[in-house]
């Protein structure tokens, strides 16, 4: 059987995109195909229509949905099952087999160089994506608001509550708010922090920090400086780099998130590094999806991570109508509805 998609083709770097059909095979052995019902538009999806890898791939990482259909081999989930989308990972390597997927040894080939755009290429009506890439949630939560836990709410709620893993009492500012640097925000809240700061220059993503969690909301130029334990950089800008490294007190630990698609000089002085400041890299918060997004489900449940106030939706035919909203920052998440 022959399965027809509607995909959002990118024609030409930068866009705009062209809604056509494609069609799609039966599943294969591992594979399951999914019937999209909402998915997220993400910065990554951002930097690759400007600069697209794989000429023609449809892009879309951040997909929830229903299954069609399942291979021969598929176990985990079955037809009707309601699935969030995340990224891939081969299962064979040695970070796979250390529970560190975020760090496959394919990492690359999977999610940025194959058909598929981190195995989903979730900008379309219907999808194939491998049994890795997908877990089952249950069937009473809302697709907008679960599509964004597969990248972006993971990414950074996944750097504090996986990486940084704070002690509660602890401070931790937060560089940049846009939708990982809010779930940044919400998971220091979770986590128990005392002092929790959000830097951004745009006053409505501070007042939204403030009511989601944050204790201060301030500017740039008024950033901490040597006080806090940890810092979270979600932009990837080098003068951001640096300005979350020289908040941190001593010792202290910084996560840089932010993803630019090209290298990324940044200069650090060594001397700040020297009583105990660190500076490392993360990739999906380190998430295991079939492991944290059950968690961060939790949390939403709880209403301690209410990505509720993330999200805008609009209507796939309205994409284009959707990017220019994500790259002007009028909507912390677009979400796309099928």
């Amino acid at each position: 059987m022959t399965y027809v998609a509607t995909v959002a083709d990118l024609r030409a770097p930068g866009g705009p995109f062209e809604l056509r059909p494609r069609d799609l095979a039966e599943p294969g052995p591992d594979e399951v195909l999914v019937r999209l019902v909402a998915t997220g538009i993400c910065h990554t999806d951002l930097v690759t229509a400007d600069r697209p890898v794989v000429p023609g791939q449809i892009l879309g990482h951040e997909g929830a949905g229903v299954v069609e259909a399942v291979g021969a081999d598929v176990g985990a989930v079955e037809p009707g099952d309601h699935v969030v989308l995340s990224y891939s990972w081969c299962g064979e390597c040695d970070n796979c087999g250390r529970g560190r997927m975020a760090y496959c040894a394919r990492f690359l080939e999977l999610n940025y160089v194959g058909e598929r755009f981190f195995g989903q290429s979730s900008f379309a009506t219907f999808t194939l994506t491998s049994e890795r890439n997908v877990i089952r949630v249950a069937k009473d939560l809302p697709f907008e608001f679960l599509a964004p836990l597969g990248c972006g709410v993971q990414t950074g709620a996944g750097a504090v509550l996986n990486v940084l893993r704070p002690r509660k009492g602890s401070s931790l500012a937060v560089f940049a708010l846009g939708a990982v640097g809010l779930s940044a925000v919400m998971a220091a809240h979770i986590a128990g922090c005392d002092r929790i700061v959000a830097v951004d220059p745009n006053p409505d993503r501070r007042a939204l920090a403030l009511e989601l969690g944050a204790t201060e909301a301030v500017e740039p130029a008024d950033a901490p400086r040597g006080t806090m334990d940890h810092s979270v950089e979600c932009i990837g800008r080098p003068e951001v780099v640096q300005a979350a490294l020289k908040a941190l007190a001593g010792p202290g630990e910084c996560v840089t998130l932010g993803f630019t698609g090209q290298r990324n000089p940044v200069e650090l002085d060594q001397r700040a590094l020297m009583n105990g400041r660190s500076i490392r890299g993360s990739i999906e918060g380190d998430g295991i999806p079939q492991r944290f997004i059950p968690e961060l489900i939790k949390y939403h449940r709880q209403g301690r991570l209410p990505v509720e106030r993330l999200v805008r939706t609009y209507a796939f035919a309205d994409i284009n109508e959707a990017f220019t909203a994500a790259r002007q920052g009028a909507a912390v998440k677009p979400v796309l509805i099928f």
